[in-house]
């Protein structure tokens, strides 16, 4: 099935998304210069990748299910935006655990995204055409 129009380029973001997830999770496991290495890579993702994404979604999309059923996947994706934001700022000094745990949140947060929260913007894009 092809994403709604709105939502396309926010999967295509996913794919980055889940790429830098796989790199956290294999640098985690690494020696301290490739942990070091992959905090690094994961801040300057999120300043450039990651914080435009949520904004978009927080401002343009997440209202259009505001005071609806699907309320509660807007709360479980802010509640992943801010924990992920949280973990980046924790990633300095290079801490294995916390890249760690950022990789991990990541790619579940793209999943959660991808099978659960998209499809329900679908059905709200859907009924505003």
């Amino acid at each position: 099935m092809q994403r709604h129009p709105r939502l396309q380029p926010l999967s295509r973001e996913h794919y980055g998304a889940l790429k830098l997830a796989k790199l956290c999770a294999q640098a985690a496991e690494g020696d301290d210069t490739a942990i070091g290495l992959a905090c690094q890579r994961a801040i300057q993702s999120y300043a450039d990748e990651l914080q435009p994404h949520f904004l978009f979604e927080e401002n343009s999309l997440f209202p259009l299910l505001r005071d609806t059923s699907y309320q509660l996947l807007v709360e479980h994706a802010l509640l992943d935006h801010r924990k992920l934001a949280e973990l980046k700022d924790r990633m300095l000094p290079a801490d294995k655990e916390v890249l760690r745990q950022f990789g991990q949140l990541l790619q579940a947060h793209v999943r959660f995204e991808e099978r659960e929260l998209f499809p329900a913007l679908e059905t709200r894009l859907d009924q505003a055409e």
